[in-house]
């Protein structure tokens, strides 16, 4: 059997004079990356260089759109409708799409942001309001959310290319939710524990929460933080461990049907 995946990072997080992550590096190891759209990091230089660059090493780009929360990075919860969820990620989305046209790319994904992410994969009202938007802007863009959420669920009921998401360096609850940033357990730091978890993820299907609980997972994409303080070196051994477990990686949109 022939096992594909995604490796996926989120970047071009910095703002006007302030710098986020190791982005011109991260991009050489990386099949995808998920750019900010300005609201909670990123500005149009920001994500007009990203662009550039990303075509530059044939790596396919995403949109990123999250809460208008910049002080917050977007990880804060905001009370927002359903038509606003609907509207900031249109917004967003349209404003990257402007960068990847002009550069002759089509975007392949859109995958939220942070708080905006996470209350997306669960709020019912939320999730389907991205979801219109989206039919609406171009039903060919991936969704890329967190692996066997309702909105990856219904995603799929609609008739949307779904990337099923799963992290290489952070701890799952038994629901399959992330674990909160400020618990114990909520990071996995070392990439010899995260290899063999992300291996075990695509190949079996299975995760061990921080509850020491198994549980279901459907790993298209695997998502390594930018702003890591060892991101670089942990994407590249993930990629080494991925090839020495006969794993193809690629660009979500050749794989995803």
């Amino acid at each position: 059997m022939t096992y594909y995946v995604d490796l996926n990072s989120d970047i071009g997080e910095g703002y006007g004079a302030y710098k986020m992550g190791m982005d011109e590096e991260i991009i050489k190891h990386v099949t995808s990356i998920n750019l900010a759209c300005g609201w909670h990091a990123g500005d149009p230089l920001i994500m007009d260089k990203t662009v550039k660059l990303a075509k530059e090493f044939g790596v396919n780009v995403g949109a990123h759109p999250g809460y208008p929360d910049l002080l917050g990075f977007g990880r804060r919860n905001l009370a927002i409708t359903p038509e606003e969820a609907r509207c900031y990620m249109l917004y967003q989305t349209g404003a990257l799409i402007a960068f990847t046209k002009a550069h002759g790319i089509k975007l392949q994904h859109m995958k939220l942001h942070g708080g905006f992410y996470n209350k997306a994969c669960a709020d019912k009202a939320l999730a389907d309001a991205i979801l219109d938007g989206i039919e609406a802007l171009d039903k060919d863009i991936i969704l890329m959310v967190l692996s066997g959420s309702y909105i990856a669920k219904a995603g799929k009921e609609r008739g949307f290319r779904v990337s099923e998401e799963v992290f290489a360096d952070r701890g799952y609850n038994v629901d399959g939710s992330l674990v909160n940033r400020s618990l114990p357990g909520a990071f996995v730091k070392d990439p010899k524990d995260a290899i063999p978890r992300v291996i075990r993820m695509i190949k079996e299907g299975k995760v061990t929460t921080a509850a020491g609980e198994e549980i279901d997972i459907k790993a298209d994409s695997i998502c390594v933080h930018g702003d890591n303080p060892h991101a670089i070196e942990f994407v590249k051994q993930i990629r080494a461990g991925l090839a020495e477990a006969d794993i193809t990686i690629a660009p979500i949109q050749d794989f995803i049907k």
